[in-house]
């Protein structure tokens, strides 16, 4: 099997160096693009096109967050892996709705982060505790948000009229997705092929509003928080 091509989006150099050196010496991952600004990584993202972009949250100029915005709407078919110094609960819900697959804080140990990679690249998704916590923070939270940040970061929940929308195949699939589970594995549990389970995820992308697989197991999670 062929390694999967990474590009790395982060203005510190050295912090750069060490993942590619990381990644490279797995044999699984390829870097083939560094970039040291969001400028520079949105650039070569689309002369590169790797599977697979881990971008910094905080960078001077184009941010992270600026970053999947841009992609997304360019429609750039790789994974994004946001990777920050510090969990902020608002970064988090904008990064699910601008299409992250995945979310890590720069601390996590090297050997954890490449699972975590590996299994973002191979279409499954993973709430770390962190995360989970933070959703369970929002769910939490009365305070208003305006309705521009709402618009942006909020991560809608599965209210009785969205899950009425879904068929029973679709129902499954969502269920299975927020488990982790691969688009692969969901087809071997469900007893159908691959290809249907792509047209399901589709289907479940556009009926709830959402862009990533990560956001549709976020909103399963925040749903099961709602109604406890």
């Amino acid at each position: 099997m062929n390694p999967t091509t990474l590009l790395l989006i982060d203005d510190h150099p050295l912090f750069r160096r060490g993942l590619a050196d990381y990644f490279n010496a797995s044999g699984e991952f390829v870097v083939v693009g560094e970039a040291s600004s969001g400028r520079q990584g949105i650039k070569l993202a689309g002369e590169l096109h790797p599977a697979m972009v881990l971008i910094d949250l905080h960078m001077p100029g184009l941010g992270g967050l600026a970053v999947l915005d841009e992609m997304r709407q360019l429609g750039m078919d790789c994974r994004k892996v946001v990777l920050t110094a510090s969990m902020d609960r608002s970064e988090l819900l904008a990064a699910l709705r601008l299409g992250a697959d995945g979310y890590m804080l720069k601390e996590t140990e090297p050997d954890v982060l490449l699972s975590y990679v590996r299994n973002c690249a191979g279409g499954m998704v993973a709430l770390d505790e962190g995360v989970r916590d933070l959703l369970a923070d929002a769910q939490a939270d009365d305070e208003p948000e305006s309705v521009a940040a709402a618009a942006h970061s909020q991560v809608p929940e599965l209210a009785p009229s969205r899950r009425a929308a879904l068929t029973g195949r679709e129902s499954q699939t969502l269920t299975l997705i927020a488990q982790g589970m691969s688009n692969k594995l969901i087809a071997r549990q469900l007893g159908i092929s691959e290809g249907t389970v792509k047209v399901y995820v589709k289907n479940l992308l556009r009926k709830l509003d959402v862009r990533s697989r990560l956001e549709l197991a976020a909103s399963v999670h925040r749903d099961a928080l709602a109604r406890n």
